[in-house]
């Protein structure tokens, strides 16, 4: 088990798992893990609410050429309705975990809990920002689903779901209200739930 000492260090043998996608009413909950290389370190990761869109898609691009290994995983809104949006996010982080070329020894995750996994795992409450990896994580699940937002929003249009990423913002409650739930819609999300009773 590492130790906080530890925290900073990249490693061959740990990965960093964060996620994108649980508070929004549409779309799904994206995870992603990443391994990344001790001797091709990656200047500028860091939490990618803290970046600018420019800056992620730059970094996604260099993360994904140098990481020793990385993997996403991704539940769609069926899942979370069914699941509950915390199991929904433990499971794409699984499938994010086990779709990795190399098993890592030890995953560290973004936040105070962590999922089943098929190895050791330890949470890291702002790991975004104190672990390489996790911050890596955090970007490439951050992208990978905006673009999917992107693609619904073409889909699915009037609900402007490629400016809010399908956050609860006040122009996507009233085009809830005016529109209805769509397909892409979290069902079990009270707002998205009353505006399908309306």
């Amino acid at each position: 088990m590492a130790c906080d000492a530890d925290l900073g260090l990249v490693r061959p043998d740990v990965a960093g798992v964060d996620e994108a996608g649980r508070g929004p009413l549409a779309g799904p909950v994206v995870a992603a893990a990443v391994i990344l290389d001790p001797a091709r370190p990656v200047d500028g990761v860091a939490d990618s609410k803290t970046l600018t869109p420019a800056r992620r898609e730059a970094l996604e691009g260099v993360i994904r050429e140098t990481a020793l290994a990385w993997a996403l995983g991704i539940c769609g809104p069926e899942e979370i309705d069914r699941l509950n949006i915390l199991q929904a996010t433990f499971l794409a982080m699984r499938r994010a975990v086990e779709g990795l070329a190399r098993a890592p020894s030890l995953v560290l995750v973004d936040g105070n809990r962590c999922p089943d996994l098929p190895c050791a795992a330890r949470a890291v409450v702002g790991g975004d920002r104190r672990v390489a990896a996790i911050g890596a994580a955090s970007i490439l699940a951050k992208v990978h689903r905006d673009r999917l937002m992107v693609e619904l929003d073409a889909r699915y249009p009037g609900y402007g779901l490629a400016g809010h990423k399908g956050y609860p913002t006040a122009a996507h409650r009233a085009a809830l209200a005016r529109l209805g739930p769509s397909p892409c819609h979290r069902r079990s999300f009270a707002p998205v739930r009353a505006a399908g009773q309306g």
